[in-house]
């Protein structure tokens, strides 16, 4: 038994509710807005400034993470905040970030071996 409490095999349904999540994390814009939000809540325009993306592109991508669940919003007078809804988020970046790492040394490993001398 792995502890998951997901049913298996996983409802159609919950199929399609999961496969959306990843969707939305899947774009790289996305990604950097989400990181950029770690170190605690930021305005469209402070996070314009730390991703290097326009302020229409960002607040596109922050009503995208905002419909999904994945960000909060507060209005404060003119400007509005985001702040990470899900902390489980970086939970899940962790593991695919870890993955890749070990990848990228066992690849790194072959091609030093295969190398010649």
């Amino acid at each position: 038994m792995d502890g998951s409490t997901l049913p298996h095999p996983l409802p159609d349904q919950l199929v399609g509710v999961i496969a959306q999540r990843f969707r939305v994390l899947a774009e790289p814009t996305r990604l950097r807005l989400l990181d950029a939000l770690r170190d605690g809540p930021a305005t469209v325009h402070e996070l314009q400034e730390l991703t290097g993306a326009s302020q229409q592109n960002v607040s596109k991508h922050l009503a995208i993470l905002f419909d999904a669940g994945m960000v909060h919003r507060a209005k404060h007078g003119t400007s509005v905040s985001y702040e990470i809804a899900d902390p489980g988020l970086f939970t899940l970046c962790e593991l695919v970030c870890g993955t890749l790492q070990r990848q990228l040394a066992e690849l790194d490993g072959l091609l030093k071996r295969g190398s010649p001398r």
